[in-house]
């Protein structure tokens, strides 16, 4: 595996696995407001990693130069990777076939 991919799969198991922890620590605890505070917590750090370097000519930072465009990005980074999750689809999904 590559380091990035290496680095990537690591952050992001380590997520789920706090948020299975916090679940388990605390019974009671309402896995919506858990899974709220994962993202609001990984959109914080996504935030402060995309910031863009000071030459305003900069190629690179271009896409994220502006909040709108950090938002964009962020936007349709959250597209694609909750389209590649496997609970992307539920069962109990409202629309979801019945046969």
């Amino acid at each position: 595996m590559e380091p990035i991919a290496d680095t990537f799969d690591a952050a992001f198991s380590k997520a789920v696995d706090l948020g299975n922890k916090l679940a388990d620590k605390d019974k009671d605890a309402d896995l919506w407001d858990i899974a709220d505070g994962l993202l609001a917590g990984a959109v914080q750090y996504w935030l402060y990693s995309r910031q863009p370097c000071n030459d305003p000519r900069c190629q690179d930072c271009m896409p994220i130069s502006t909040a709108t465009g950090r938002m964009s990005e962020l936007k349709r980074l959250i597209d694609q990777l909750s389209s590649e999750s496997e609970y992307f689809h539920t069962p109990n999904d409202s629309n979801a076939g019945r046969a």
